[in-house]
């Protein structure tokens, strides 16, 4: 496994429609994709389905997958290249470094598809739809663009609602069983590796839809921790 790992890492960089760690490249990505289409991105790609998915249901917009795992972009990546699809790429980095890459409204619209829930409420900051990611993804989403998180964890659907509400953001939607609604979004029917695999085998899928304001959002993560913290505390005193 790990030779195979191994070999992935070494066959991406020579992969046109992959870029590790790149410098300069903010306000580029038109340069990267050749043309100056609207940036969609997909973080924690993982194998990047919704990116390759995307790509061929939308030829109009450029489509991203980042992720920090290599090997699990290798897969997304020949596909996009197998399937000839040209305005799919891919980015390798961290999440949390992510404002670096981008210019001021150079994205369009964020897809957050099945990332690590971090349940435990001491990891909530590493939650993608923690107050402090949303701060910063409006460096560089346009404004009125949308950010959707689709996951199969009812606590990261939860947390990502009360997040919300913390810095008075709205949900345009909010759904917790995809499935269920026969008029949802067709794009939701993209279906991730993970998934398929029902990690939280929850048997549902939550589904959250948002923007995010013009003005900047007040840092209010500390009443937040304490919400959760409290809610933390309760729990535990009822499982005793």
């Amino acid at each position: 496994m790990a030779q195979k790992k191994l070999l992935r890492f070494n066959q991406i960089r020579t992969f046109p429609n992959v870029t590790e760690y790149p410098k300069d490249i903010a306000g580029r990505w038109s340069d990267f994709f050749s043309n100056p289409q609207p940036l969609v991105l997909e973080l924690a790609c993982g194998r990047g389905e919704y990116t390759v998915g995307l790509a061929a249901m939308h030829p109009e917009c450029n489509h991203l997958g980042v992720d920090v795992k290599g090997n699990r972009i290798y897969v997304g990546a020949k596909k996009a290249l197998d399937q000839s699809l040209t305005n799919a790429g891919f980015l390798r980095t961290q999440i949390e470094m992510i404002a670096e890459y981008f210019a001021p409204g150079e994205v369009d619209e964020i897809w957050i598809t099945f990332p690590d829930p971090q349940l435990r409420t001491s990891k909530s900051k590493k939650r993608l739809t923690h107050p402090r990611f949303l701060r910063m993804y409006q460096t560089f989403l346009k404004p009125g663009g949308s950010i959707h998180l689709k996951t199969d964890s009812p606590n990261l659907y939860a947390f990502t609602l009360l997040a919300l509400e913390n810095v008075g953001i709205v949900p345009e939607e909010s759904c917790d069983d995809v499935y269920a609604q026969t008029d949802r979004d067709i794009r939701l029917n993209i279906q991730t590796h993970y998934e398929r695999l029902d990690i939280a085998q929850s048997q549902q899928i939550h589904y959250i839809r948002f923007t995010l304001p013009e003005t900047p959002l007040e840092d209010r993560d500390a009443d937040l921790h304490a919400l959760l913290r409290s809610e933390q505390n309760e729990h535990d005193q009822h499982e005793a």
